[in-house]
């Protein structure tokens, strides 16, 4: 459903997951003396051990603020804070360091790209073209800015299979668009954009493209130099680092044309009562004490992804969706929001005549978690004709087990609701 590098897939047993022994939440937790079904990963994905017991020990033996001590501790955690902006450049495929700003979270991320580099380029007239397909945070912060500057907000259609109208796309693609902003994947429809071919129309038109990578990044690899995208933000929650740390990648030159957002400690080369001069990029960006305990949390996420190899651990997700969406289908009364050739991680449904939140409340008696509502993304919940879904998500520690379990509370909602 989603392209990965190749992989074997012959050993691959999706009865149990290999990964699931790694995260002890399935272990520690059981609802009404059932074992936890966790479907809501598009929300937030549950932490391995590794991260978690690591970072407990960083607060244990290593904390200290960053950047602004020359004793022991702190120059310690701030080597670990410096070695984690390094290894996220490392796994998106950045060509330096210095090119990945740490925020709290891919919201933060992307408001940081609209309020300082959009604000600083839009001019009265301008245009910038997004996809129906937009979550909140790429969207609101949009509406925010149009109170500053008379721009206007375009929306490539996605058509009632959840594909993206491409030819609508280039056709939109006028002069007037300086910025092109979406989605790697929908958090609705599991639809996977075809970012690259969008990038590459973007720059032929002279628009920047900007790619909100939240729920890409979490089940195929990225590399921002092969999408040759000019920003690309996304959060560590849903890549089994912990809460509070997001990322806006940029490239160099255009970091260096941004204006700074936010002030205070650490972002300036001078203060004076006169003025102040700022720090080169990232440092200008990452205003006061940064999120470093939550950065390095990331980084352990990323190693723990690299140790067990994954490619193949998202190609292994991959299946494991492949059955979900095939056995939904199968699930009589139910109706799949979002049917793209190429889509993945996720699938968003209702089930005729129930209420979802009602769905939901039923399945949670069951042990199953997963998210009803329009999932922080309303607009494009709408334009497939429905006020709120159903949204089973995975991670990597999901299984058949856990898909069989949602079929059979299906069967049960129905029987309760019907």
């Amino acid at each position: 459903m989603v392209e990965t590098e190749p992989v074997n897939l012959s050993d691959l047993d999706l009865t149990k997951s290999p990964y699931k022994k790694d995260f002890p939440v399935f272990e520690s937790v059981k609802i009404n003396g059932k074992p936890l079904v966790y479907l809501d990963t598009a929300a937030s994905a549950q932490k391995p051990l590794s991260v978690i017991d690591k970072v407990a020990e960083n607060y244990k033996s290593s904390y200290a603020n960053v950047h602004r001590g020359v004793y022991f501790l702190s120059e310690k955690e701030t080597s670990l804070y410096e070695a984690a902006r390094q290894n996220v450049a490392d796994f998106i495929g950045a060509k330096s360091a210095s090119e990945v700003i740490f925020t709290k979270g891919a919201t933060e991320a992307l408001n940081l790209f609209i309020q300082s580099f959009a604000a600083s380029m839009l001019k009265d007239g301008d245009e910038v073209l997004l996809t129906q397909a937009e979550h909140h945070a790429n969207l609101i912060p949009w509406f925010i800015l149009q109170k500053r500057i008379d721009f206007k907000l375009k929306f490539a259609p996605v058509d009632d299979m959840g594909n993206l109208d491409m030819d609508a796309f280039k056709n939109m693609l006028t002069d007037k668009v300086k910025i092109v902003s979406a989605t790697q994947m929908s958090n609705v429809l599991g639809t996977i954009m075809p970012v690259k071919e969008m990038g590459i129309l973007a720059h032929a038109a002279g628009a920047v493209f900007a790619v909100d990578g939240s729920q890409g990044i979490t089940h195929a690899k990225v590399d921002v130099q092969d999408i040759d995208c000019d920003f690309y933000a996304f959060s560590g929650h849903k890549l089994y680092a912990p809460t509070g740390i997001g990322v806006l990648w940029g490239k160099s030159e255009m970091l260096h044309r941004m204006p700074v957002w936010q002030g205070g400690g650490d972002m300036v080369a001078n203060t004076t009562y006169q003025g102040a001069t700022f720090a080169e990029p990232p440092a200008c960006f990452e205003a006061g004490t940064p999120p470093f305990v939550q950065a390095i949390g990331l980084s352990l996420a990323l190693d723990y992804l690299r140790k067990i190899d994954y490619v193949k651990a998202f190609a292994y997700e991959d299946k494991v969706f492949s059955y979900l969406y095939e056995s939904l289908q199968n699930i009589g009364g139910i109706r799949i929001i979002g049917n793209a050739k190429e889509k993945s991680g996720l699938a968003s449904f209702v089930i005729k005549g129930c209420n979802e939140q009602d769905a939901a409340m039923i399945l949670n008696q069951l042990g199953i978690a997963v998210r009803a509502g329009h999932h922080c993304a309303q607009p494009i919940t709408e334009r497939m004709g429905v006020k709120a879904t159903i949204r089973a998500s995975l991670g990597i520690y999901n299984d058949k087990s856990d898909v069989d379990a949602l079929v059979s509370g299906i069967e049960k909602v129905k029987s309760m609701l019907l």
